[in-house]
Parts: C-alpha cells; sequence; structure tokens
C-alpha cells in the first residue's frame, strides 16, 4: 500500500498525475409513492428496515444506524477493472429533503489507496401531490481511477469519454433499480399498488 502525503492526494485528484482519470455522472429520477408526505417520510426515516434489501444485489453491510458500505459494481476501462466499495451517510431528513454522502473511513492522505475513489452525492426531495407524494431523486458521483501507464498512452479523449460512458451506464443501471425495489418495497409495506415504472431523465 502507498501511503499518499495530503499534498499528494490533492495533485491526483485535481488532474496532476497523468495515470489518474476522473470519470463523473448526473442522475435524475422521480417515484410517486401513492400516500402522504407523512407516511413517506416515516417509511424513508426507518432506513435501517429496507436500504440493504433494496440495494441488493449489491453488496451492503451496515457500519452504523445512519452509514453503510456499499460495493458498487464493476467498473473498468480498456481491460483495467475495479470494483468500488464505498460508506455511505444518510443524513437525517430536513423539511422533506434526504442527502446521501460519502462517508470517509480513512484519512483522505490513503485516498487511490485501492487504485480508485469516489465522491457520491444524491438527494430526495418530498413533493406533496394532494393525497400523494412524489420523490424527485438526483445523484452525482465521481470516481478516480488510477490507470496503467500502458492505458494513459491511449488518445485522452478516447480513454475519458470511454470510462465517462461506462460509468453513466453503470449509475443507471444501480439507481433505476434502487428507485424500482424502494417504490415497490414501500408500497407492499403499506398494501398499496405500485404505480407502473417511469423512463429516467437525465
Amino acid at each position: 500500500m502507498t501511503v499518499l502525503s495530503p499534498t499528494e492526494t490533492d495533485n491526483q485528484l485535481h488532474g496532476a498525475d497523468p495515470q489518474v482519470r476522473c470519470y463523473s455522472s448526473h442522475f435524475e429520477d422521480s417515484m410517486q409513492m401513492l400516500a402522504p408526505q407523512a407516511v413517506v417520510a416515516r417509511y424513508l426515516d426507518n432506513h435501517q428496515s429496507w436500504f440493504e434489501r433494496c440495494a441488493s444485489p449489491m453488496q451492503v453491510e451496515a457500519i452504523d444506524r445512519q452509514s453503510y458500505s456499499l460495493t458498487l459494481g464493476r467498473f473498468g476501462n480498456f481491460g483495467f477493472e475495479v470494483e468500488p466499495t464505498i460508506a455511505l451517510r444518510l443524513l437525517p431528513q430536513q423539511e422533506g429533503i434526504y442527502r446521501i454522502e460519502t462517508m470517509r473511513t480513512v484519512p483522505k492522505s490513503l485516498a487511490l489507496r485501492h487504485h480508485y475513489d469516489v465522491d457520491f452525492r444524491a438527494g430526495m426531495h418530498l413533493i406533496p401531490e394532494q393525497e400523494n407524494t412524489s420523490v424527485q431523486w438526483d445523484l452525482d458521483l465521481k470516481v478516480w481511477i488510477r490507470l496503467p501507464k500502458v492505458i494513459t498512452m491511449l488518445p485522452d479523449q478516447l480513454v475519458q469519454s470511454s470510462g465517462d460512458h461506462l460509468l453513466k451506464q453503470i449509475v443507471r443501471q444501480i439507481s433505476r433499480r434502487l428507485t424500482w425495489k424502494v417504490q415497490e418495497d414501500f408500497h407492499a409495506a403499506h398494501g398499496l399498488s405500485c404505480p407502473p415504472r417511469q423512463r429516467a431523465a437525465f
């Protein structure tokens, strides 16, 4: 394991190291809950009862009552692959808004210790609609990958665009599946018919 000083870490994450690439993706979605906002909020507040189940088949392990270790899936570029595992903290609701953020479990000076680092920022906004509730969901994800030198010899635009495209596919798959499962789990738990699935917005 290579231990990086804070200065070395900042240089790598901001592009000074040619072997480190940052790939990013933004995702937006929504789901309809056929219940008043207060009922939906009580369900979401009690994430210990649904998060691990709804995040499956991703590997999830509870760290404490607000945090989980989550393996996002396999991410690769030109034959080089990593399987990022990150720690997420589900922040308490604030006026109908929920946030999920990356939680650092080791000192920042150890960033890229496994050839990757992840910044995960997501939000859910509850919007009352008469007797129902709309949940607006957004996710910003950045993944830094330390690539082998042979890959950095390829054209920069090709390496960057292929990585961004692959990350977008992974984010879409993860986010859509999680959205659907939360929606289905909520309605099943409350004895309600689940609304039909909708197409995601990007």
